[in-house]
């Protein structure tokens, strides 16, 4: 009986099959280069906004540094031939140890981001997080994951009937896991974005849940009404930015173009948005009335101190996402891989905690597992494929995280996540 070659050395085999009657990967393979080909295929807002950090990006190059400081220490002949890198976490089956994570305002990138990644998503196997900021209603997208599994993020709303609604449409439309992102209770400062005056909210780009929510969409009506019973609003200044604008948000609201351009909704909605999307006073008492409000696992994502995380273990929560919003939110930030070895320090070996923030490889996966992640979230890269190739893209990013995966397990004698310990890594 002949052995399987496991994903990566089939990976392999495709791409040099391929090569030779010259065909060439979609997507780079290198990070660097995907990184570099991203920033050609992207507009200037775009680029700013999926690759830019938090003050003068030093928490981004904390995230990386960190992984530069581990070394992986190969060992020779353990048989490893056949791998597994498959792994359950809160009853999600993983075929390998990483997930999507939830990335707002993909619209900047691709009209149909959250579907392009859940069709891949669903081709490759990897499990989906997807976006409280995404441009297609949650129905939408989980209908294109088909039964590959999907988790939901959920941004704290300042209003808790659109709390308690989104978790609702969450629950039916089959998400497996409630993903709550504490760190972004106001927005990081992010010159990148600041010197263009670019939001993407304000244009109507990554609100697609909301407008798709009938209870935020009775907020926006109560807005117009009250606007209608009150002092005329002030009128914009046509100017071609202005129009610009004007016609993004139109064009991002449900409903047809023309239509759009005779209401004052898509405006209002845009409004309603901005003032309710995230609460500043997001607190751990709003956390523990979770476990009446849902019957899904919660997972609480931004955490970053050993005391936070054994709070959020005390009051219930099934797990926890090391994360410092991939250098987004604080500069200067604890890199998110040394926040991982002081949590699960902190928390033991029985509690579920994923990281995300500074991955870009199979061989940073691996890293990170040995240092006490069950798993993590992939974010950059995958949205990197897309502006590069769009669904091609990111499927081959997805293949070749897997595939690097599972050559450095085999190459350090590795046959199964298990195995993946601290013993295989020295600090340099």
């Amino acid at each position: 009986m002949s052995q399987s070659p496991g994903p990566g050395r089939e990976r392999q085999s495709q791409i040099y099959r391929d090569g030779v009657v010259g065909d060439r990967p979609a997507a780079p393979t290198h990070a660097a280069g995907l990184e570099e080909a991203a920033e050609s295929a992207m507009s200037r807002r775009a680029w700013a906004y999926v690759a830019g950090g938090a003050g003068e990006g030093r928490t981004m190059r904390n995230n990386r540094e960190a992984f530069d400081r581990w070394a992986i220490v190969p060992r020779m002949l353990t048989g490893a031939a056949d791998r597994d890198l498959s792994r359950t976490v809160l009853g999600t089956r993983l075929p390998a140890p990483f997930a999507l994570a939830p990335v707002g305002a993909g619209q900047l990138v691709h009209r149909d981001a959250d579907l392009v990644t859940a069709r891949a998503a669903a081709a490759t196997g990897i499990p989906y997080v997807f976006t409280n900021q995404g441009g297609t209603p949650l129905e939408e997208t989980a209908a294109a994951m088909g039964a590959t599994p999907h988790w939901m993020q959920l941004y704290w709303s300042t209003d808790e009937g659109l709390v308690d609604s989104l978790i609702g449409r969450a629950e039916a439309a089959g998400a497996k896991a409630l993903v709550v992102t504490l760190d972004t209770t106001v927005l990081g400062w992010r010159p990148q974005d600041l010197d263009l005056g670019s939001l993407p909210f304000a244009r109507g780009q990554g609100i697609g849940q909301y407008t798709s929510d009938e209870h935020f969409m009775g907020l926006v009506d109560e807005r117009v009404a009250a606007a209608a019973k009150g002092e005329p609003a002030e009128r914009p200044k046509v100017i071609p930015s202005a129009i610009r604008s004007l016609l993004s948000i139109a064009r991002h609201h449900p409903g047809r173009l023309r239509d759009n351009l005779r209401t004052p909704r898509p405006r209002a909605a845009v409004e309603t948005f901005l003032e309710t999307y995230s609460n500043p006073r997001l607190s751990w008492d709003h956390i523990a009335t979770l476990r009446d409000r849902t019957t899904l696992p919660v997972v609480l994502k931004g955490i970053l101190h050993p005391d936070d995380a054994r709070r959020a273990l005390d009051l219930g929560v099934d797990g926890i996402v090391v994360s410092n919003h991939g250098g987004r939110q604080v500069d200067s930030s604890i890199a998110s891989l040394d926040a991982l070895v002081r949590v699960r320090d902190a928390v033991g070996p029985d509690a579920t905690v994923l990281m995300d923030s500074g991955i870009r490889t199979g061989a940073d996966v691996f890293v990170a597992l040995a240092l006490g992640a069950d798993a993590v979230l992939l974010g950059r890269p995958y949205m990197y494929g897309m502006a590069v190739a769009g669904q091609r893209g990111v499927e081959e990013v997805i293949a070749n995280v897997v595939a690097e995966l599972d050559l450095t397990m085999a190459l350090a004698g590795v046959a199964d996540l298990a195995s993946i310990t601290r013993d295989v890594l020295v600090e340099r």
